[in-house]
């Protein structure tokens, strides 16, 4: 099972009882999930089961529903909507007087303009109107089912990626573990050296004070801890990839984990490549925690 993006976009149309539909959905990334939908008037039950189904198909993700129904039929004809057309000719007043040069409206001019002039629907019977609504949500679950598959495939491509980055780490920790196994000793020879000198400036320091000292260094220096974590991080998340579903949110606390880790790594070092190595790690995760945002 495959993980999924929070992208995508669908479009499927339809045509029945003598008028035309198209569905658009499309889905970009959020925290949540967010569905807006917009249809045309009359149509508010339409508008509820499609939430109710995007509800059953995603977990995340701001998801915009949009309706358009077009009637093919015109032999109902047309109406003026005595509605829009009042709102015009009242707010007439007060564009003469802010353009008083202007020529006076004309009828065609007014009855040409957008919504003044509107097709009238044909009446149908209560057992049309449902056929009609079952046909366009049937239209609306093949849009959210090519929507579904198109998040998956964006899915897929992604976790190429999360792979690549979690290779990175890992071939990253590697590298860290064999400086790791080195670091006792280099820390060793530079503490003999930092012993000698502090002899002799100051002789009365005993032995058992520097012992003591010396091994508070190496125990603070020691990354083995944040490699282990590091190694449970990396599996936990291509577990939690392998399982599929809405993870995306686990993964983007892991990324908050394997940061935490790298930066202790970093402050930890006592060595300019292991330093190096912790900041290329870094760069890693960051690139890993970018594209975790897309994944749902």
């Amino acid at each position: 099972m495959s993980v999924s993006s929070m992208t995508g976009f669908a479009r499927s149309e339809g045509q029945a009882e003598g008028c035309s539909w198209s569905w658009e959905l499309k889905s970009i990334n959020a925290k949540g999930l967010d569905v807006r939908c917009r249809v045309p008037s009359g149509y508010e039950k339409l508008e509820k089961a499609a939430r109710e189904e995007t509800a059953k198909s995603f977990k995340r993700g701001n998801v915009t529903v949009n309706l358009t129904i077009n009637w093919l039929k015109g032999d109902a004809g047309f109406r003026v909507n005595p509605v829009v057309l009042g709102d015009l000719l009242a707010v007439l007043p007060d564009i003469r007087k802010q353009l008083p040069d202007a020529a006076p409206p004309s009828i065609d001019g007014l009855l040409a303009l957008r919504g003044v002039i509107e097709p009238v629907e044909e009446e149908l019977t209560d057992d049309a109107r449902e056929a009609l609504e079952s046909e366009i949500l049937e239209s609306f679950e093949a849009a959210l089912a090519a929507l579904s598959a198109m998040r998956d495939e964006e899915g897929a491509r992604l976790e190429e990626g999360l792979d690549a980055r979690l290779d990175e780490i890992a071939g990253l920790s590697s590298e860290a573990e064999k400086l790791a196994a080195l670091q006792p000793d280099a820390i060793r020879e530079r503490l003999k050296t930092q012993v000698q000198v502090l002899m002799e400036d100051i002789p009365a320091l005993s032995k058992e004070r520097l012992a003591q000292e010396a091994a508070l260094l190496m125990t603070k220096a020691d990354i083995r801890e944040e490699l282990d974590r590091l190694k449970a991080h990396e599996q936990a998340a291509r577990d939690l990839m392998g399982n599929g579903g809405a993870v995306g949110r686990k993964l983007d606390f892991l990324c908050q984990e394997f940061n935490r880790e790298a930066n202790t790594l970093c402050s930890k070092s006592q060595d300019v490549t292991l330093t190096r190595i912790g900041l290329d790690m870094k760069s890693s995760i960051e690139q890993f925690r970018e594209q975790v945002q897309n994944i749902e």
